[in-house]
């Protein structure tokens, strides 16, 4: 599996050759720099790790400003591992978006927009208890029953009930790549990417 990090940068629209318009999103994906390579004879299995983003010296520990400076490189904010390169890489490589081909499909890894404490309607699309008649004047959205009154005499574990919805890690996958602009790093993938404007993303290649 090779791949980048990258930015979404936002949604747009793209027409094919058919006038069909196409639902994009837009990634800034890479430059990252290979700041660690992990072999099977130190570290027990064989990986990269890249970095992402440039990062500001005097908000970087003196720990990852070693790690980096081992690299070559300047630090970087975002850092994720990637397994089975086509190509064997080494310390302060540097990798575009030209890893990827125009045409084929990627997985996009990405954190879902926080929504806060939702109810179930919104968080499971419950229906709601009913109508609001029969002086049901406050159980539109409410849950319904729960739980059993002398066995088990408590609620189970996973029942869906409201909570905090959203900020999770989310895998969309095969995307097609529909353009890629080296000049400036940009990937567009067909379909939307989870996660707000300007979130971390982690792009897959499956080879």
């Amino acid at each position: 599996m090779s791949g980048l990090l990258g930015k979404k940068i936002g949604m747009t629209s793209i027409f094919d050759e058919n006038g069909k318009n196409i639902p994009c999103t837009v990634i800034e994906a890479g430059p990252c720099v290979v700041s660690q390579v992990r072999t099977k004879e130190v570290d027990g299995y064989e990986a990269i790790q890249l970095a992402f983003e440039e990062k500001k010296e005097k908000h970087t520990t003196k720990a990852m400003k070693g790690h980096f400076a081992k690299a070559q490189t300047t630090p970087k904010r975002f850092v994720a591992e990637f397994s089975r390169f086509e190509e064997k890489k080494k310390f302060g490589d540097v990798l575009t978006v030209n890893v990827f081909i125009e045409g084929e499909y990627i997985d996009v890894v990405g954190t879902s927009k926080g929504k806060g404490f939702q109810g179930v309607v919104k968080r499971y699309n419950f229906k709601g208890v009913g109508d609001a008649t029969h002086g049901q004047h406050n159980r539109l959205r409410a849950p319904g029953s729960v739980g059993a009154s002398s066995y088990p005499s408590r609620v189970f574990k996973g029942i869906r009930m409201a909570g905090r919805m959203g900020g999770d890690r989310v895998k969309i996958i095969n995307l097609q790549v529909i353009k890629l602009i080296p000049e400036k790093n940009i990937v567009v993938v067909k379909g939307a990417v989870p996660g707000p404007n300007n979130s971390l993303v982690i792009l897959e290649r499956w080879s």
